[in-house]
């Protein structure tokens, strides 16, 4: 499964070159090929929503700070974004689960789901 990935953009490529008149050694095309996949993945990455679980330690206007317990504890500062969706009530010591991007170096949160003490979401 892996290899047909990988041979797709290598095939593309060559057709490319082949329409254009151009020669491409086997092992340049093989490298294109991979430099190109891994910058859409890497740009994939960076956009796509990661989540973090904990409890609610603090919450303000802006900012939402997110402990997880446990042998290794974690705390998470998350800058609230402009349009920010909550499932439930976001209140002090609740169990959520934030989802978050990355952006310019600080983790903003997207939405957040309260989770009731039976382990179900709310809402």
């Amino acid at each position: 499964m892996r290899q047909s990935r990988k041979l797709l953009p290598l095939g593309l490529a060559l057709a490319l070159c082949a329409a254009s008149g151009l020669t491409l050694s086997p092992a340049h095309a093989a490298k294109s090929a991979a430099a190109k996949t891994a910058s859409a993945t890497r740009a994939k990455s960076a956009n796509a929503l990661h989540q973090f679980t904990g409890y609610v330690t603090a919450l303000d206007k802006t900012s939402l700070t997110v402990e997880k317990r446990g042998k290794q504890p974690r705390t998470v500062v998350f800058t609230r974004h402009e349009e920010m969706r909550t499932i439930g009530e976001l209140e002090k010591n609740a169990r959520v689960t934030v989802y978050y991007r990355d952006e310019d170096g600080k983790t903003v949160a997207h939405r957040v789901v309260v989770k009731r003490e039976g382990g179900a979401s709310k809402g």
